[in-house]
């Protein structure tokens, strides 16, 4: 007779790259609540608003992000994806980091190739390549706020790259 033994997975404390995720999609919570959702709800991003979120926006885009200013139907649709969508599989993604649920896997490489292709290209795209009133005025600012939602789930893209991730350290 012949058994088959499974690999446990290992402890939260040898795997440093989840630990690191978790605190990173932790912020991520709080950025989809503070930006993604007053875009997404449609909530007018000015000066004077009597909304504190839509004055930190605000203040935000009219420095560095012109693009998040103009109130395009198809930005709104791209923010409430990530304050509607991105935020619900961010908590189950840090319950699962935490604990260990291998079957995450293929929601997070669904969720990287989300943001990268649906988020990123055509954001990134406008900002740098779209019509000038679009354009960042400050790069590598707006890289700064910005890229860590390209480059954090291409990392989590690599970390989930073959089958039960948490049974290895990345």
């Amino acid at each position: 007779m012949t058994f088959v033994t499974r690999e446990a997975n290992l402890p939260l404390r040898k795997r440093p790259v989840d630990i690191f995720f978790i605190c990173i999609f932790a912020i991520f919570i709080v950025t989809c609540i503070i930006s993604d959702s007053v875009e997404g709800l449609g909530i007018p991003q000015v000066a004077h608003s009597t909304n504190l979120l839509a004055q930190w926006n605000y203040t935000y885009a009219s420095h560095y992000d012109p693009l998040y200013q103009r109130e395009d139907v198809w930005l709104r649709f791209i923010s409430g994806t990530s304050a509607f969508l991105y935020l619900p599989f961010y908590v189950i993604l840090i319950i699962s980091l935490v604990k260990g649920w291998n079957r995450i896997q293929l929601f997070a490489v669904i969720y990287a190739t989300m943001i990268i292709s649906l988020t990123a290209i055509p954001i990134f795209g406008d900002e740098f390549f779209g019509p000038a009133l679009d354009r960042t005025p400050n790069p590598g600012v707006f890289l700064l706020y910005n890229g860590p939602y390209v480059v954090i789930p291409l990392i989590l893209l690599l970390r989930m790259r073959k089958p039960l991730p948490f049974q290895r350290k990345f």
